[in-house]
């Protein structure tokens, strides 16, 4: 049987994340490649308590179906989250998902034909790409700058371009790190109000500011035809697949359509046990741990950068989150330094997998959130080893074709 497939997956290629982790199930290797949580911020016993709760409480009910929009108490709880940011948001506005992927995924149901442009990041988070190309539209990038989006080339690109829809991660973008900034996200804001476009802000890392000053959503600058993501799998657990949408008016009405044809609604029970997990703990001095956890994690690598890495290695200094972004010498190949450094037992994830245009190929993302402050450290010096000797063989190859 030939050509039984919908011509779509014959233009989304698999994950370069999941394909690299499969590398890195050795023991012996330390990984910076997946964007993994630390287990040890996860409230195992918290949650257990939450579960058996519930189940004690109100078993036969949290096993049933339920409704679409999710469990009214939790969107009811995340409401009053945003609230304190500075928006006002109502608890019809908040639909449940199973993680924030699936937000994507229904984003580009309900917006995306075959052709349409999309507008992202340049970087931008890999795995919008992929649930985005599902549906074959044409990708345009804005290249980033140190504190945001280049507004100046945002602008040039929306006016060029009917552009459906512009994909952001403002706060520690992944993967670079960076975050814009307040002046920066009311700029981006000035913009999309002169243009037909729907602004997707994904949100999954905000929580996670461990310097810096706080800055509110871009949902706070930007109010019409914007849709906001969001998930508790960086706070909670990312295994309980727990994340949301926040849109309203029609968008929020296809949201929910689509997401009615997919699953019929998030799991229940885990909706349940979440919710109660949160009613019946200190979450914000949990946050607070997650953040002095990584705040000294991400501390650890940007020292070992300093004493292990040449000069000429460039990379960005988060002020929260869960990545940092290296860029290596023109002409230096991190598809190269992969293979290299896998040999010094130490991975990453070339940076090519986060640009449409593939380009990209001398940048790599180094996750410090699921390693521990030594393993941070003979992981960077491996890699650091692995950059110089590669740095060097290629100076040696350009004098020998002078020479």
């Amino acid at each position: 049987m030939k050509n039984i497939f919908a011509d779509r997956m014959y233009t989304v290629q698999r994950s370069f994340i999941r394909e690299i982790l499969k590398v890195t199930e050795d023991p012996s290797i330390i990984s910076f490649a997946g964007g993994l949580p630390n287990p040890k911020s996860f409230p195992v016993d918290a949650v257990a308590s939450a579960a058996a709760k519930v189940l004690r409480e109100n078993g036969e009910s949290a096993l049933q179906y339920s409704t679409t929009e999710g469990y009214l108490p939790l969107r009811e709880y995340i409401a009053k989250r945003y609230a304190g940011q500075g928006l006002k948001v109502d608890a019809s506005e908040i639909l449940i998902t199973n993680g924030s992927q699936q937000g994507l995924d229904l984003i580009g149901k309900i917006f995306l034909n075959k052709g349409d442009m999309v507008a992202v990041e340049r970087p931008t988070y890999l795995a919008a790409i992929q649930s985005f190309g599902m549906y074959e539209p044409v990708f345009r990038d804005v290249p980033l700058q140190d504190d945001g989006i280049d507004i100046k080339a945002l602008d040039r690109i929306l006016s060029g371009n009917r552009i459906k829809m512009f994909y952001s991660v403002p706060s520690f973008q992944n993967p670079t790190g960076i975050t814009y900034s307040r002046e920066k996200r009311k700029q981006v804001a000035d913009v999309l109000k002169s243009h037909d476009t729907v602004f997707i802000e994904d949100n999954p890392y905000g929580d996670i500011r461990f310097m810096g000053e706080d800055l509110p959503p871009m949902k706070y600058f930007l109010e019409n035809d914007t849709i906001t993501m969001g998930t508790f799998s960086k706070t909670v657990s990312p295994g309980m697949r727990l994340g949301w949408l926040y849109a309203s008016g029609d968008i929020m009405d296809k949201l929910t359509i689509a997401k009615q044809a997919a699953d019929l609604h998030t799991s229940y029970f885990v909706q349940r046990v979440v919710y109660q997990y949160l009613v019946d703990n200190d979450v914000g001095q949990h946050i607070k741990m997650i953040k002095a956890m990584y705040k000294a994690q991400r501390d650890a690598m940007v020292s070992a950068l300093e004493r292990y890495f040449p000069e000429g290695v460039g990379y960005t200094k988060p002020e929260g989150g869960m990545f940092l972004w290296v860029t290596l010498p023109e002409g230096i190949s991190s598809l190269d330094l992969f293979d290299m450094a896998i040999k010094q037992k130490v991975a990453f994830v070339p940076g090519q997998a986060f640009f449409v245009d593939g380009s990209g190929t001398n940048t790599l993302r180094l996750n410090y959130s699921n390693s521990d402050e030594a393993q941070i450290e003979e992981g960077i010096k491996r890699l650091g080893r692995a950059v110089k000797t590669l740095i060097a063989e290629k100076a040696t190859v350009q004098i020998s074709k002078i020479s």
